[in-house]
């Protein structure tokens, strides 16, 4: 063997297999063939899965699931290829295999990474039952940009709170036992700063400074590598004029050098083949070797490694370690998951549907997520007694409730709709219902009939919001508004001065200026997976007290975006004090400012939430980078007449610096559940890593920096009560 190290896990018969492998064999185990695939360009490679199985020229197939396929393909390279060696089963499972879940942007507006370790969970044991080992999640892509698509399949605007919902996925997926049951590998993705693609236009551009990566984009990811991610995969966008797939700086030195990632990096889909239209390679041939040079170990449908490597080893272009080195990293992924063990999956053992428990796991995290944004004259929660109700929106009895990559559960489980479960919550109310309008286009002809029925009840509930189709991948949009003619359902029905409700059922941040004032109730709940209806009707009607908040900055307009809390100053800040100073960083037309801050979110109970006490007002920069932190305690009572969970946010602001920093910093927060009257102290350590930064320099090193942190606690980032540190 001449390139695996043999002090890794399973070296002994890694080095064994290494030893025996032709030159086309390593190869073979670099490549990824889709099943039937239909998540990107080009026709399923089925034929060529089985072809190079046998030949055992083959590592991983996505895009199968079931046990009789899996185990149908396993016999093929297990029993029939020369050494045998199983192959590797991925699926995009982001949300949910058979019971979908909420979005992955709605799981952090619960501020509760337990969450997402239930999503994990019930997940790989569903997916792992049916002869899966791998997903591609979770997506930990920090994004200020709304109009993007995948901010829905992100945990949103800021790293820290993308860090532990990454780390609780992550650690949730894979268990202590890969070789489990009932347990997945997890891929961190998308390597890196996919979310700072300009214009949100998804797989566009990234200009980015090494300060920027370091501080914003790298974080989630440091923490999946931490919590033990399995694989990684490589971003479709550029990072300062070099492709992801073809950065060594991301992928080897930071990732496999700095970090100690012992796991193997997969190329997105034809993301090597994508170095030439990005006119960074000259052909397939250039582009697999810059990609394995630079750190991609497999190479997702594309085929360039599997084709040119030959002729690439010959001719020096590509070295036996690294190829070594590369396949080395697969198969220790396959002995980890046990595959040479037990490479075929118990077919009558395979999870068929949703069980209760995880039906109920799904509508308990859902109405966690939602967060209420708006609650005039408290409206809400709704009486179940109430004598008539009337339904109305596009999706009020719309299935289209699950959200973007669904698994393949959607075919067979769709969502609870809103109009079953709010006749399920209300059995002895007159309910009625009318679409009113499309989710999409201009035809307002349905709204005469929905402003009837508003007229007709005593409150009427309005689900408005956005189809999944134009949420996720390659579904950017440039207009944040409800699409078509909702926005004048919503005017129509608060013209009849009747009570109403709106409820947004959505993957990303949307505009509501236009209809918000005329609204006296807003439920911000996401696309909310399987039980959708039931958890919306549990919120509605207060069996659940919304407690989750803003993962993401709300725009006024799209024109305003990029907008967002952890924004640097600049030498001409806007003051509020002084509205009409002219000469400041503002927008002329609009009021500044977003319409909803991170971090914000209602409860139908009142908190209030003291000033941060600190364990110690002074301490040294030595000491913190030694380890010592600073203990900073939050007392919050419920205020209110209902028990309630309120969200408790610290943030830090370093006021001088070397390296300009955020006017705000999420270092901090606990979700409590309080009973009316009870109060509790909520502690946060606060360290070096939440005090330092990266600085931007040719050799990128962390600091802390002496000086004022002024530390705030509260219940968004508006947060004003304050401490000030000093670090000596």
């Amino acid at each position: 063997m001449t390139g695996a190290t043999t002090t890794a896990p399973y070296a002994s018969e890694i080095e064994d297999l290494l030893g025996r492998m032709t030159a086309e064999e390593k190869l073979g185990q670099l490549q990824q063939l889709s099943w039937t695939g239909d998540t990107g360009p080009g026709e399923g490679q089925t034929h060529e899965v089985e072809t190079a199985a046998r030949r055992g020229l083959l590592g991983s197939v996505l895009n199968v699931a079931g046990p009789q396929h899996t185990n149908y393909l396993q016999r093929i390279a297990v029993e029939e290829s020369r050494l045998g060696i199983p192959l590797l089963f991925g699926l995009d499972i982001i949300h949910g295999y058979w019971t979908t879940f909420p979005i992955p942007l709605a799981q952090a507006a619960s501020f509760d990474p337990g969450v997402a370790a239930r999503d994990a969970e019930v997940s790989a044991r569903e997916a792992r039952s049916n002869g899966l080992h791998w997903t591609f999640a979770p997506m930990m892509d920090v994004t200020h940009e709304p109009r993007w698509g995948r901010i829905a399949e992100s945990g949103g605007e800021d790293p820290y709170l993308n860090a532990l919902f990454a780390a609780a996925k992550v650690r949730a997926y894979q268990g202590d036992d890969l070789a489990a049951p009932d347990r997945l590998a997890a891929c961190a993705k998308h390597f890196a700063a996919y979310g700072g693609a300009e214009g949100g236009r998804d797989y566009n551009t990234v200009d980015v400074s090494e300060a920027r990566l370091r501080n914003l984009y790298l974080p989630p990811f440091k923490a999946a590598v931490d919590a033990g991610v399995a694989t990684v995969m490589a971003a479709f966008n550029t990072i300062s004029g070099v492709p992801a797939h073809a950065n060594p700086h991301t992928l080897t030195a930071v990732l496999k050098e700095e970090w100690g990632f012992d796991g193997f990096v997969v190329s997105d889909w034809t993301g090597v083949h994508e170095l030439i239209a990005h006119g960074f390679a000259a052909d397939g041939a250039d582009a697999g070797r810059l990609s394995l040079n630079a750190g991609v170990d497999m190479e997702m449908v594309s085929t360039h490694l599997a084709d040119h490597g030959p002729r690439l080893l010959a001719e020096g272009l590509i070295s036996e370690k690294r190829l070594d080195d590369a396949v080395a990293r697969i198969l220790r992924l396959k002995f980890r998951l046990g595959l040479f063990d037990r490479p075929y999956v118990d077919e009558d053992a395979a999870v068929t549907g949703p069980t209760g428990a995880a039906r109920a796991a799904a509508r308990e995290t859902a109405a966690r997520c939602m967060v209420l944004l708006k609650n005039d004259g408290g409206v809400l929660p709704l009486d179940p007694g109430t004598g008539s109700l009337a339904v109305v929106g596009p999706f009020a009895d719309s299935t289209d409730l699950l959200g973007t990559w669904i698994a393949p559960g959607a075919a067979d489980f769709p969502a609870v709709t809103v109009l079953d479960a709010v006749r399920a919550a209300a059995p002895t109310a007159r309910v009625t219902h009318a679409r009113g309008v499309a989710a999409e286009g201009d035809d307002t002809g349905g709204i005469p009939e929905a402003v009837a029925l508003a007229q007709d009840a005593d409150l009427t509930v309005v689900v408005v919001g956005e189809p999944a189709a134009i949420t996720g991948e390659a579904a950017t949009r440039a207009d944040l508004a409800l699409p078509g003619a909702q926005r004048d359902l919503v005017a129509a029905v608060a013209a009849t001065g009747r009570p109403f409700v709106v409820v947004l059922v959505n993957g990303r941040p949307l505009t509501t200026d236009e209809w918000l004032d005329s609204a006296p109730a807003v439920l911000e709940a996401w696309h909310p997976g399987i039980e959708a209806g039931h958890a919306i009707a549990d919120v509605l009607f207060g069996a659940v007290n919304p407690g989750g908040k803003l993962p993401v900055t709300f725009p006024r307009t799209a024109g305003q975006v990029p907008v967002y809390y952890n924004h640097e100053n600049t030498g001409r800040p806007y003051r509020p004090e002084h509205p009409d100073e002219k000469y400041v960083s503002r927008y002329l037309d609009v009021d500044e400012g977003p319409r909803f801050v991170f971090g914000h979110g209602l409860s139908y109970t009142t908190f209030s939430v003291g000033a941060p006490s600190l364990s110690t007002d002074r301490i040294e920069a030595g000491a913190l980078r030694e380890g010592a932190t600073v203990e900073a305690a939050v007392t919050v009572r419920n205020t209110g007449d209902r028990a309630g969970d309120e969200v408790v946010q610290l943030y830090v602001h370093d006021v001088v610096a070397t390296q300009v920093q955020p006017v705000r910093r999420l270092r901090g927060f606990r979700r409590v559940t309080l009973a009316p009257g009870e109060s509790t102290t909520v502690r946060f350590p606060l360290g070096a890593e939440d005090l330092g930064f990266w600085e931007g320099t040719t050799e990128p090193r962390f600091t802390v920096e002496p000086g004022d942190f002024h530390i705030y606690a509260g219940n968004s980032a508006r947060a004003e009560q304050k401490r000030t540190l000093t670090v000596v």
